[in-house]
């Protein structure tokens, strides 16, 4: 027999063994979801119950951030969570991809732990839409504009998409840019030194958003908490850098 033929069945038989093991730990934590109420008939009641909430895509649950911002009390409404996006969702934790799936199931923790916070109420919305072909973002801009909603997104597309449809759209990457440490040259920072920069005489921090601080002849300050002056700011594609001098 050909030493290739022999092992093909072990191989199948590992690749199907694999595919089952990752299918049954995936329905394992959908299995965990707190069982949600659906709203499949649409009327006026409805919709004025769901006016101004938060209709929440993939990208925003796996990403976590939105439900940081519901803890801290910023939005006391109601959170819905398409059947579709759900289905994605659940989808994203049963692939094979070992990233993909660690990032399917992670949001599925966060909707379960947000199910726990008393002043929020989820809420599992049903389509009346019978195309099968409407996309998953499709479905979600016709539910939150029939229920008068906001989207809520990481995804830039979709939330031109949404705006364009007339829905009201929140991208999470821009409300944090929003959100970020406002310097201007002249203010003064309390900053650790964490590493070099560039240039070898420079030293590099952080603020607590994460934006970078260049300190000039820092680079004898590395693992130290000073006080800096910022000299300029420059803005890029991958954010904001401050430049500073000890002062």
């Amino acid at each position: 027999m050909d030493k290739k033929d022999s092992l093909k069945p072990a191989s199948i038989a590992s690749s199907s063994f694999i595919r089952s093991l990752a299918n049954e730990v995936a329905r394992l934590v959908f299995s965990n979801m707190p069982k949600l109420r659906a709203y499949k008939k649409r009327n006026k009641a409805n919709i004025r119950r769901l006016e101004g909430s938060m209709f929440l895509d993939t990208s925003a649950i796996i990403d976590g951030r939105i439900f940081e911002v519901i803890r801290l009390g910023l939005h006391m409404n109601t959170v819905v969570i398409p059947e579709a996006i759900l289905s994605e969702l659940k989808n994203i934790a049963d692939t094979q991809d070992s990233v993909k799936r660690e990032r399917g199931r992670k949001g599925l923790e966060y909707l379960e732990k947000l199910k726990k916070e008393r002043e929020v109420k989820i809420i599992i919305l049903s389509s009346e839409q019978k195309n099968k072909k409407v996309t998953v973002d499709e479905e979600l801009i016709f539910l939150a504009k029939q229920n008068k909603g906001r989207v809520v997104t990481c995804d830039y597309n979709l939330e031109k998409r949404a705006t364009i449809g007339g829905v009201k759209a929140i991208n999470i990457n821009a409300l944090a840019q929003v959100l970020k440490v406002i310097a201007v040259p002249g203010q003064t920072l309390h900053i650790r030194v964490l590493h070099l920069g560039k240039d070898l005489t420079q030293g590099v921090g952080y603020l607590d958003d994460g934006t970078m601080i260049v300190i000039e002849k820092g680079a004898d300050m590395i693992n130290q908490i000073i006080d800096v002056v910022v000299s300029r700011v420059i803005q890029t594609t991958a954010g904001r850098i401050l430049f500073s001098k000890k002062i």
